[in-house]
This record gives C-alpha cells, sequence and structure tokens, in this order.
C-alpha cells in the first residue's frame, strides 16, 4: 500500500517524498489508520520494520490539524498560557533511541509548525531546559532524566495528548518499571496511548491491560521471530580461539560493515583493542562512555570505509544502522530474545546480512534456549584455521634430558665429577677455627700476605 491510500496530510507526504518512501511497511499499512481514528494500539513487530514513523506520522498529523485541538482544547490552553505545551510525550529506554526518534521527528515534521526536543542523561541539562523553555509540542525522552526534570519543575505533563512507549519490553527489562507508573500517573487519563515493541512477553501485555483502553493489537509477525533475509550460522570455538576466528571472519568477507556484539563492558573495549592489534580498525560502544563520545562512534560508523563496531547490547535495540551486512555474536546472549534483536541489525530495508556466532562449550545452553524460542535450527560452520589446526599432526620431537637429569645420571653410574658437585657455604664457626688454624674458610691457598707474616714469625723463634 502506498502512503498516498493512508489518509495522510499532504504535507507528510511531501516530506516522506522528500526521504525516498513510497510503500508503507506492514507495521505502517496497519498502525497508521488505528491511530488517526483515536484508537489505542499495541504493535509488535520485529526490528527494522518501520515503527518509528508508524506512530511518527500519524501523532505529527494529529497534532497539527485543526480537527484534534478543537476536541482535546489544547488551543485555550495554549492561549492560557502563553507558550507552547507539551502535547506528546515519546519514552524509550536509550539515548541513542531517544535521538533516533527525535531526528525522525524533524524528518517528518519539516513541513509542520511544530517543536520538538529530546532530553536524555549522561550529559548537561542546560541545552535541553533551554529547549523546554522556548516551547515545545512535542518531547522525546528517556525515563531517569525526564523525571529529574520533572523534580525540578522544568516538565509539565498535566497536558499530554499523546502518549506513545518505544521498545517497551526492553524498559522494563532496564528495570524502569517504577519510573513508567510514576509517568503514567502525571499523565491524564483521558489521552491516547500506543504501545511498540518487538516482543510482547506476558509483562507487557499486563501493563497495556492497565494503561490502555481497548486496544488495537498490531502483530505483523511471529513473536521473537528471525528476519527472512538474515543467513545465521554457528561455530563451535574455545574461548581462546574467538579473537583469531573473529580476524579470519572479517577479513574473508567483502567490504563489511561489520557490528561485533560482546556480553560485558569490558569486554567489547578488549575485542576492539585486538581488532586494532591484528591491524583491522575498530571501536568500541558501552553505557560507561559519555554521550559525546558515544554520537560520535556512532557517526564514524556510519561514514565510508566504517571500523568494525564492538558493542554491547546497548546497540542492539532501536538503533537504525545503515547497510550492516554482518553481525556477529562473539558471546551469547544470556536472555534469548537478545538474539533476535541483534541479528535485526542486519537486513534491514530488504537488504540480505549475515549474523555469526561463537558458541564455546559453557554457551551451548544459551545456544539451545534461542533455538527453542526462534524454531530455527542454526547451521553449524568450522573456520579453516580449527581445521587446519585439528588435521596437522602433532611433531614426533625427542627431548633432549636437562642438566639435572644428566647429573643424575652420571650419579648413578659413579663417574660424578668434583667440579659438578654441589659446594656448601661454611658456617660462621667454621670460618672462625679455620682462622684459628691459619687456614682459608674458602679452601684457597694463602696469599703473598699470609706467607710473610708466616715467614716472620718463624725468622723471630729462630733468633729466640
Amino acid at each position: 500500500m502506498k502512503f498516498e491510500d493512508l489518509s495522510l496530510h499532504k504535507n507528510l507526504l511531501r516530506s516522506v517524498q522528500d526521504a525516498g518512501y513510497e510503500v508503507a511497511t506492514a507495521i505502517q499499512e496497519e498502525t497508521i489508520p488505528c491511530v488517526l481514528k483515536g484508537r489505542d494500539v499495541v504493535g509488535c513487530a520485529q526490528t527494522g520494520t518501520g515503527k518509528t514513523a508508524a506512530f511518527a506520522l500519524p501523532l505529527l498529523q494529529l497534532l497539527s490539524t485543526n480537527e484534534h485541538r478543537k476536541t482535546t482544547g489544547a488551543d485555550q490552553r495554549r492561549k492560557r498560557s502563553g507558550n507552547r505545551v507539551i502535547r506528546a510525550l515519546l519514552l524509550t529506554p536509550t539515548r541513542e533511541l531517544a535521538a533516533q526518534i527525535c531526528d525522525a521527528l524533524y524528518k517528518y515534521g519539516k513541513y509542520t509548525e511544530l517543536r520538538h526536543t529530546v532530553v536524555y542523561g549522561g550529559v548537561k541539562q542546560h541545552s535541553q531546559v533551554s529547549a523546554l523553555k522556548r516551547g515545545v509540542d512535542i518531547l522525546v525522552a528517556t525515563p531517569g532524566r525526564l523525571l529529574d526534570l520533572m523534580g525540578q519543575r522544568h516538565i509539565d505533563l498535566r497536558q499530554i495528548e499523546l502518549l506513545v512507549l518505544d521498545e517497551a519490553d526492553q524498559m522494563l527489562d532496564m528495570g524502569f518499571i517504577d519510573d513508567l507508573r510514576r509517568i503514567v500517573q502525571t499523565v491524564p487519563a483521558n489521552r491516547q496511548t500506543l504501545m511498540f515493541s518487538a516482543t510482547m512477553p506476558p509483562e507487557i501485555r499486563k501493563l497495556s491491560q492497565q494503561w490502555l483502553k481497548r486496544p488495537v493489537e498490531v502483530n505483523v509477525s511471529p513473536v521473537a521471530s528471525t528476519p527472512a533475509r538474515v543467513t545465521q550460522s554457528v561455530y563451535y570455538v574455545e574461548p581462546s580461539d574467538k579473537p583469531t576466528l573473529l580476524a579470519e571472519i572479517i577479513r574473508s568477507a567483502k567490504d563489511p560493515k561489520t557490528l561485533v556484539f560482546s556480553r560485558t563492558r569490558r569486554g567489547a573495549d578488549k575485542i576492539a583493542k585486538r581488532l586494532e592489534r591484528d591491524g583491522i580498525p575498530a571501536v568500541s560502544i558501552h553505557g560507561e562512555k559519555s554521550q559525546s563520545k558515544r554520537q560520535a562512534t556512532i557517526r564514524r560508523f556510519e561514514k565510508k570505509n566504517p571500523p568494525v563496531l564492538v558493542a554491547t547490547d546497548v546497540a542492539s535495540r532501536g538503533l537504525d544502522f545503515s547497510g550492516v551486512s554482518h553481525v556477529i555474536n562473539y558471546d551469547l546472549p544470556e536472555v534469548p530474545e537478545i538474539y533476535v534483536h541483534r541479528i535485526g541489525r542486519t537486513a534491514r530495508a530488504g537488504e540480505p546480512g549475515e549474523a555469526v556466532s561463537f558458541c564455546s562449550g559453557d554457551e551451548r545452553h544459551r545456544l539451545r534456549l534461542i533455538q527453542r524460542l526462534t524454531g530455527d535450527s542454526i547451521p553449524i560452520r568450522e573456520s579453516a584455521m580449527i581445521a587446519k589446526r585439528k588435521n596437522t599432526p602433532k611433531p614426533d620431537v625427542q627431548l633432549q634430558p636437562t642438566e639435572e637429569k644428566k647429573d643424575d645420571q652420571k650419579r648413578d653410574d659413579g663417574k660424578v665429577s668434583r667440579a659438578s658437585r654441589p659446594r656448601f657455604k661454611q658456617s660462621g664457626r667454621r670460618k672462625a677455627k679455620a682462622k684459628r688454624k691459619g687456614g682459608s674458610s674458602s679452601g684457597k691457598k694463602p696469599g703473598r700476605l699470609k706467607k710473610f707474616k708466616a715467614s716472620r714469625k718463624g725468622t723471630s723463634g729462630a733468633k729466640a
């Protein structure tokens, strides 16, 4: 279905055409008409299917049309306050996803008069507070920074008309459930609510029943299904062989744009440094890095001839990297649903992609959980490096005996030389006894001075 058939405003259609979009995806085709009718929506679709445009386009249209303002009374509130009021709130779990949604709103709403801004942690709040004071219609935020600014009375959510929860299951996994409850209690009950996620666990369904009113469920793909155009494979490899195998796969690929996932932040830095030592440009991104460094890394990854990006699961959800050809799971995730999000970074916008996983002995149970969740039997591959090592015969080298073994052998034969016998240091009492006798404690012959003294004693005795 084309976007012209979705009853979108001509200004929005113009921005969509500028972005190069012609045909709507399945999630957009089913979601946009429901949102324009004022219905609450629970959307479930795998990553890379266009969820952002599915809620951003109808949201912009509802806020910009006069009909919606009359029904909600936004014009009267805006006239009383003299400033723009926050009419739509979009909550996301990570800073990168919040910045990406803000960019999408700018791209789709550039021909409208609506203003929007984004607030998230990890950076100073001065510029964010200044944007809020100038007035915005749409606010994109992460839960932590939002509550912080609400406590400082920089944000008022009492006039919200539209609430969007993006990647809701990840917000629950990251422990934002209490923050979400506080935010939802502040938002007016008479609102339109949209909830989107790549997976739909039972906890999310319970929250949708509490926070949404008779929602329309849009499910365009099976829960936890993997993208169809992704070629999956797994290598059984020892942990010590993972760095060498990683370099081998990256070198063998032609013009790869590779995203490597590590389970820990420290591991991501170590993998990037090892690739640099092997002559492969690499950078790392994780939650301990500042927001400015993370944004600089993302911009570098989007340029021509990008380095290998080694990331934790902060990059597995919501980030829209274009042209990623390979996703490599250096460490298998502990939660099987994260595997679906990771490999969803490739094969986007109809392009093919390849997902490679490393599985050591202690990760076999994680691989079984992933295959049980997705219903896919991941093909097993063997690297040329490991195969060559297995087929190479062990050299028949006869070890030479050590010096200690040679001495033992000589003692057994009764031919132990005097020089090879161990020497023991003499004690202090033995040294003093040898000195009184006029001898040397070390067993050496007396020097010239001792000979002269001895001769003097002998001559004096003769004269007497």
